[in-house]
């Protein structure tokens, strides 16, 4: 049985996750976006660490809270000034954006509950090892996700490359 504890950290860091990735599409202030993603991210291993999976929360805090953060940060000071606000967005189709992100909020969904049964490959109730979630996330096999983590590594290098040539003209 959870304790009482528990279940009232998991419903603030989740509320954190929820308030932060909100904050972080909807800030005019590109730097402020980055600030609000590095608490997500920071958020988000919370919940490893909730789970029991060290590895995974060290990682998660390493990779994409130290790394691709800062990596994101540089980017924007090298592109862009950081204390301008961008203009308001105007746009007639609203409704064809929330429609659009209704959709996809029911497809990532469906997703979830469908492919859950992914790491229900051990007995009832036991934790997965890593050796189970490293092949599930990065095989090759049927529900693998190497292709498209590698497709992500290059277009994060096409990203440093193009801030390599923005900085080298100025």
């Amino acid at each position: 049985m959870e304790s009482v504890g528990s279940i009232i950290l998991y419903a603030v860091v989740a509320a954190v996750i929820i308030i932060c990735s909100v904050l972080a599409v909807t800030t005019r202030k590109i730097l402020r976006a980055a600030t609000y993603l590095l608490f997500t991210l920071f958020a988000a291993a919370v919940v490893y660490f909730m789970l029991d999976y060290e590895f995974l929360g060290a990682v998660q805090i390493a990779v994409y809270a130290g790394g691709i953060v800062v990596l994101f940060v540089f980017a924007i000071l090298l592109t862009t000034h950081p204390g301008d606000s961008s203009r308001p967005l105007t746009s007639k189709r609203r409704a064809l954006g929330v429609a659009g992100a209704l959709l996809m909020l029911v497809s990532a969904g469906y997703s979830l509950l469908t492919r859950c049964e992914l790491f229900t490959s051990k007995a009832e109730g036991a934790n997965p090892d890593m050796q189970l979630i490293g092949e599930a996330m990065l095989g090759t096999g049927q529900g693998g996700y190497l292709l498209p983590f590698e497709a992500i590594s290059v277009l994060l290098l096409a990203c440093i490359i193009g801030g390599v040539v923005v900085a080298r003209k100025r």
